[in-house]
């Protein structure tokens, strides 16, 4: 099951949380038809939207990174609600590049870096609030950590990993955020640095070992508790009514010629794939209901 941990340490100068997330990036996979590569870029950034989602307050939050380094993939987007679930798409699910040299997937070089990270935050304000920052590497778990430094003045450090099997089916996804918080001993940051340098590979400790091993491998030689988790995964909130509401807030003239070409018009949810249908009697239904409000 997907879900999201989180602890405390050294009396609450550090916090860590901790997501597993292969059932969500999976999900994405899927419905996107996405490429190793593609799946990768894609599942890290849906596990960084989670871990910062699931962080806000507000109870209708709502929280989107999205990704442009002028790589092949184009855009990577992933919108979390307050509670950690996720949807998300890449402009170019199916980018394939070679293998780097050290075998792993190119991330990097499909996202590429000549570009930004942005993170919106929608707390139910007029407006949310949006902060960006120019990519360090394309490999997003960076760029995350450098966002939340500049932009947010959070000093954290980020991981995030997706392992791909040779199926193309996603064997393990998650990814960690280790924050300290004001007024903490900069002894911390030396250790922490430390403890993540020596970290085995994070796919590896998710799918061998689980979440809690992160933990044991983040905050080593720190005392340490588990605070909580939370269910997470990969959710849509699209429905009819949605896109009837989106339609009507076109043109009248444009409901009228959709009606006039006397063919059912299809709407695509880019995030999920559903699909809905609406017949040129239906359009100028919508066209009415405009006119009388």
């Amino acid at each position: 099951m997907d879900k999201i941990i989180h602890a405390t340490a050294a009396d609450g100068a550090v916090k860590m949380a901790v997501i597993t997330a292969r059932d969500a990036v999976q999900r994405a996979r899927e419905i996107h038809n996405c490429s190793p590569t593609a799946a990768a870029a894609l599942g890290r950034t849906l596990c960084a939207a989670s871990l910062l989602g699931e962080s806000m307050k507000e109870e209708k939050a709502s929280l989107t990174i999205r990704i442009n380094g002028g790589g092949p993939i184009g855009s990577v987007v992933a919108v979390s609600d307050s509670e950690g679930y996720v949807r998300g798409y890449a402009e170019n699910p199916l980018v394939q590049l070679p293998l780097r040299q050290d075998g792993k997937l190119n991330v990097g070089g499909a996202v590429g870096r000549d570009g930004t990270i942005t993170v919106s935050r929608d707390i139910g304000l007029k407006e949310p609030y949006i902060g960006s920052t120019e990519l360090v590497s394309g490999e997003i778990a960076e760029d995350v950590t450098s966002y939340l430094l500049s932009s947010e003045q959070v000093p954290s450090a980020c991981a995030l990993g997706v392992l791909v099997d040779t199926d193309r089916s996603i064997k393990a996804a998650g990814g960690f955020l280790v924050q300290l918080m004001p007024g903490a001993d900069e002894s911390l940051i030396d250790k922490l640095e430390e403890n993540i340098f020596l970290m085995d590979q994070l796919t590896t400790v998710l799918d061998e070992d689980g979440p809690e091993a992160v933990f044991a491998q983040g905050l080593k030689g720190m005392e340490y508790h588990l605070v909580g988790e939370a269910p997470v995964g990969y959710r849509c909130p699209c429905c009819r009514e949605r896109v009837e509401e989106a339609l009507a807030c076109l043109e009248g003239s444009e409901l009228d010629e959709m009606a006039a070409e006397g063919e059912t018009v299809r709407v695509s949810c880019e995030f999920c794939g559903a699909e809905y249908a609406f017949s040129p009697a239906e359009l100028l239904a919508l066209r009415k209901g405009k006119e009388e409000n």
